[in-house]
C-alpha cells in the first residue's frame, strides 16, 4: 500500500509540474511541494495504522 501511495503520489507531482492541477492551493508550477508534504503526512498515518 505503501509503495502504490508512493508511486501515486510522485507521479501526481510529476503531472503537476507538466501542466498544473488548478486545484485549490495547487495553481502555479513552483506548489508541487505542496503535494510532497502531503506525501509524507500521508505515508506517515500509513505507518501509524499499520499493525
Amino acid at each position: 500500500m505503501t509503495k502504490a501511495l508512493s508511486l501515486l503520489l510522485l507521479l501526481a507531482m510529476v503531472l503537476h509540474l507538466l501542466k498544473p492541477l488548478a486545484l485549490p492551493g495547487l495553481r502555479r508550477r513552483r506548489d508541487f511541494w505542496k503535494i510532497a508534504v502531503a506525501a509524507i503526512a500521508l505515508m506517515m498515518v500509513t505507518v501509524l495504522i499499520r499493525p
